[in-house]
């Protein structure tokens, strides 16, 4: 299939399925966490999710390859990706869906940030400035309308953490010879890593094993193979196909998906400072990645 000039009925339908499961994510986490440590799923989804990328990469006729240069830069951004999500992870142990959901994906706000100062063309421009004020004043909104005291406050700032180090992988990945690999081998290095971080660490933090069911594998098995296996490995394939300036505008849906979600599934309370919250980090994401105009600062 030849690269896209824009977002084609196919290019949309796979980024708001993405999208779709991205948000429903949070949920699943939320649902594991009962039965184990948010470190533990964390490794144990990783490693499970190594087979079907696997899987994948052989169907695509994919080159998987140590000896590109990658390899240091790789077992760099798994060690990045073990940290994300066992923040993201921890957030939810202590936050809600709704609120991870619209903190956690401010993860272009921060890129934004840093490839301003990392990658040559992607100088701040208007509309990016005014995005990432619009944007942060969302993140400003939603952690002071917070009602859950210092456990919501500490999740708050385990999900920022976690959407900043994500974008710290996808500038690493950009301007390293990481850029070298396929991006199944991108998130195959991201994958063991992980695994191999996240699992012993579990058991060095105390209470991995919860009240754990046969729902809790199920819900960790359907995470591994469809969420990771086949969302992560799908959105590298539109990002590989469409303009990620035509992508962006789709940007917004995985945390109104994660919002509405956890309402639908969980009965969670959506308060007005989530709504505003909500609006103002969507509508700065959608500022950032507007077509950059030519003057920049």
């Amino acid at each position: 299939m030849e690269k896209k000039d824009r977002v084609d009925a196919l290019g949309a339908s796979l980024l708001v399925g993405v999208s779709l499961l991205l948000g429903l994510n949070q949920v699943l986490v939320k649902i594991v966490a009962q039965g184990m440590h948010p470190a533990l799923q964390a490794g144990l989804r990783s490693a499970m999710a190594v087979l079907p990328v696997l899987i994948l990469a052989w169907l695509l006729r994919r080159r998987l390859s140590l000896r590109d240069g990658s390899f240091g830069w790789g077992i760099f951004t798994g060690i990045l990706f073990a940290l994300e999500f066992l923040m993201l992870f921890l957030a939810l142990d202590y936050s809600s869906v709704a609120r991870v959901s619209v903190l956690f994906y401010t993860m272009p706000v921060w890129m934004t940030l840093g490839a301003h100062f990392m990658i040559r063309e992607e100088h701040l421009t208007r509309n990016k400035v005014i995005g990432l004020v619009v944007a942060v004043s969302g993140v400003v909104v939603a952690m002071w309308g917070r009602e859950g005291g210092e456990n919501e406050l500490l999740g708050d700032i385990f999900c920022i953490s976690g959407a900043m180090i994500w974008a710290a992988i996808g500038i690493v990945a950009r301007v390293t010879p990481l850029n070298r690999s396929v991006p199944e081998m991108q998130l195959l290095y991201q994958l063991v890593v992980s695994a191999i971080v996240l699992i012993p660490a579990a058991f060095l933090i105390g209470d991995q094993i919860r009240d754990l069911q046969p729902l809790h594998w199920g819900v960790l098995a359907f995470q591994s193979v469809v969420v990771v296996g086949f969302g992560f490995s799908t959105w590298f394939w539109v990002l590989s196909k469409y303009p990620a300036s035509e992508m962006s505008s789709f940007g917004f849906l995985a945390p109104l998906f994660g919002v509405l979600l956890g309402w639908l599934m969980l009965g969670e309370t959506i308060t007005i400072w989530i709504v505003a919250a909500l609006v103002l980090v969507s509508a700065g994401i959608v500022l950032i990645n507007h077509k950059p105009r030519k003057q920049s600062f």
